[in-house]
C-alpha cells in the first residue's frame, strides 16, 4: 500500500511539473510589448527585444526557444512562408494580429494590444498588400474650378519633386504633400492635381531620392532607409520653394500614413505654417514638444487601427487642447489603418470621400 502511495505521489508530481511546463511555454506564444514586472526567467520576445531598444536580440532569443522545443509559434509564420503564402496572408492563431518586423520584413503575430507600441519602437510595421495601379483614390474626388499645370521641379541639391499649380494669374496658398511609405507614385501625384485644381500651389515632395516601390518589401526597405532628420529637411527645402518661388500668402501640409507623421514632423520643426492635416500619421502626445505649433490642425484617424490607437488620438487632442491649439480630431468608426489608399484591403471610398471633403474644407478656413 505504501509503495502504491509512493507511486501515485510520484505520477502527480510528474504531471504538475508537466503542466506547469507546458504553461510557462504557451505563455511565450505571443509578442507582448508591454513590460512585465518581476524577474521571470521566460520573457516574451519582444520585451527582450524592444525593452531599452535591443531589438537586435529578437532572432537569437526566439532561435533559442525553437531549439529547445519550448514554442512552436515562432516557426508557424516562416513556414507559411517556405510554402510559398506571401507575407501579407499569413495566418496568425485566433486572438494574434500580423505584422512585419521592420528590419527583416519576418512576419510575427502578436498581441493587438502589443503592435502600437511594437510599431512605435520602430520594430514593427503594419502589413499592407502589393500596391496595384487599377484604382487612385484621385479618381473618386471631383475636381475644383481651377486649370492647372504641372512640372517636376528641383526644391533642394538632390530632391526632384511634383509641383501642381492653377494656370490662372494671382496668388494661391502652398500646401507640401506628403507621400505614402510607397514614394511619390502616381496616385500622390494625382492627389496634388485635384488639390491644386481648388486653387492651391501643390509640391508632392520626394523623401525617397525618386525610389517608388510596387511590393510591401520594396517599401519596407525604404522605409528602414529612411533618415528622419534627412526627411524634415527634405520638406524643409520644400516650404523654402515654395516661399522664393510662388510668395503663397500662407502654407500648409498634407500627409498620409507615413507622409501623416512627416507632416507632423513638419509642423514640429517649421513655425512658419499655418494648417496642418494628418491621415493616420504616427504621432506626439507631449505638450512640450506639441507646442512648437501654433496653427489650426486636422487629424484624421480610424478607429481600427492598431497602430495608433483611440486612446492615442485622443491623447494627442487633449494635448493640443491643453495647448490651446486649434484642432479637429476626426475618428471613423468601423474603418483601419490606410482606409484612404486605393490599392490596400482596408480601402473604403466613403469614408474617403467625407474625409477628403473636411480636408478641402479645413485647408479653405486656414489657408484662404
Amino acid at each position: 500500500m505504501q509503495n502504491y502511495l509512493r507511486c501515485s505521489r510520484t505520477v502527480l508530481v510528474f504531471l504538475s511539473a508537466v503542466f506547469i511546463f507546458s504553461s510557462l511555454s504557451i505563455s511565450t506564444l505571443s509578442i507582448n510589448a508591454e513590460t512585465g514586472s518581476g524577474k521571470s526567467n521566460l520573457i516574451s520576445l519582444s520585451d527582450k527585444a524592444c525593452n531599452d531598444g535591443l531589438c537586435a536580440d529578437a532572432e537569437s532569443y526566439s532561435m533559442h526557444l525553437m531549439e529547445h522545443n519550448l514554442v512552436t509559434y515562432f516557426s508557424a509564420p516562416l513556414k507559411q512562408l517556405k510554402q510559398g503564402i506571401s507575407s501579407d496572408n499569413v495566418k496568425c492563431p485566433d486572438g494574434l494580429q500580423l505584422v512585419l518586423k521592420q528590419s527583416t520584413g519576418i512576419p510575427y503575430c502578436v498581441k493587438p494590444s502589443s503592435i502600437e507600441k511594437l510599431i512605435q519602437r520602430g520594430w514593427a510595421i503594419h502589413v499592407l498588400p502589393n500596391y496595384s495601379n487599377e484604382n487612385n483614390n484621385s479618381e473618386i474626388f471631383k475636381t475644383g474650378k481651377y486649370k492647372i499645370q504641372t512640372e517636376n521641379v528641383t526644391y533642394s541639391d538632390t530632391s526632384i519633386g511634383y509641383l501642381a499649380r492653377p494656370t490662372s494669374e494671382g496668388s494661391f496658398p502652398g500646401v507640401v504633400m506628403i507621400h505614402e511609405w510607397w514614394g511619390l507614385n502616381d496616385n500622390i501625384k494625382e492627389m496634388a492635381e485635384k488639390l491644386a485644381s481648388h486653387g492651391y500651389v501643390v509640391l508632392a515632395v520626394d523623401l525617397y531620392d525618386g525610389h517608388v516601390a510596387t511590393t510591401s518589401e520594396e517599401a519596407r526597405k525604404l522605409l528602414t532607409s529612411f533618415d528622419k532628420n534627412n526627411g524634415i529637411s527634405n520638406m524643409n527645402s520644400a516650404v523654402s520653394y515654395l516661399n522664393e518661388h510662388y510668395s503663397p500668402p500662407k502654407i500648409g501640409s498634407i500627409g498620409w500614413c507615413f507622409g501623416g507623421g512627416q507632416s507632423l514632423n513638419l509642423a514640429l520643426s517649421n513655425n512658419t505654417l499655418d494648417a496642418t492635416v494628418i491621415y493616420y500619421g504616427s504621432l506626439v502626445t507631449d505638450t512640450e514638444t506639441l507646442s512648437a505649433i501654433n496653427w489650426p490642425v486636422l487629424g484624421i484617424f480610424a478607429e481600427l487601427d492598431k497602430g495608433i490607437t483611440v486612446d492615442t488620438v485622443h491623447n494627442f487632442e487633449n494635448s493640443l487642447n491643453q495647448l490651446g491649439i486649434k484642432n479637429k480630431i476626426i475618428i471613423y468608426p468601423g474603418v483601419g489603418h490606410a482606409f484612404a489608399n486605393p490599392s490596400g484591403t482596408s480601402y473604403a471610398p466613403e469614408v474617403s470621400q467625407d474625409a477628403w471633403q473636411k480636408t478641402l474644407e479645413f485647408l479653405n478656413s486656414n489657408l484662404k
